[in-house]
């Protein structure tokens, strides 16, 4: 049997379609975390990103990439998504609050470097950071990464090189010196 069923939307997934979309999920769900910054927020859209490549794989171009489609797809969404955050900020109580948001990890030199990697990258503008993960993470080429972002190659090439030059200035800063209080003696 070549095709198959999906209850949800009445899509029809043929083999072709999973063979293509079933190995990009683990790059999808690296990059919505990153653009998300939130596990379940980013588990979500890649859900309903996958679902809009399912329902919509009849319109995908065969001469397209499925993969630069696909992303481009969850890229689109992604930015949706932010646009509408934005526009309305969500309050949690800290009763309300996950202990796991709360929680800080040990400090061990490793995780150190890694949050200041997250932060730095969280310093970039979308667009520079965008480009960044989607070619150095993600291994899109500048005309897929084009693609994805709608823009021409010598934008991304650019975006690029401005995102890597300050990335690596935010990364190379020192941090301040702890200066430790004065100590007094006492004079009799």
């Amino acid at each position: 049997m070549a095709e198959a069923r999906l209850s949800s939307k009445g899509a029809t997934v043929n083999h072709e379609m999973v063979r293509l979309i079933e190995p990009l999920i683990p790059a999808l769900r690296r990059y919505a975390r990153a653009l998300m910054r939130e596990r379940a927020a980013a588990d979500d859209l890649v859900q309903d990103c996958l679902e809009r490549a399912i329902s919509r794989w009849h319109q995908r171009r065969p001469t397209d990439d499925a993969r630069a489609w696909v992303f481009t797809i969850l890229h689109n969404l992604a930015m949706t998504r932010l646009r509408r955050a934005a526009q309305r900020p969500v309050h949690v109580a800290l009763d309300d609050a996950d202990a796991a948001n709360l929680a800080s990890a040990a400090p061990q030199e490793q995780s150190l470097r890694h949050r200041d990697l997250l932060n730095a990258l969280a310093q970039l503008p979308d667009e520079q950071r965008t480009v960044l993960l989607l070619v150095t993470v993600e291994e899109l080429s500048y005309a897929d990464a084009a693609r994805v972002l709608d823009v021409p190659i010598g934008t991304i090439m650019s975006r690029l090189s401005r995102a890597r030059e300050r990335l690596a200035k935010l990364m190379s800063a020192e941090p301040r010196a702890y200066v430790s209080p004065p100590y007094f003696r006492s004079v009799k």
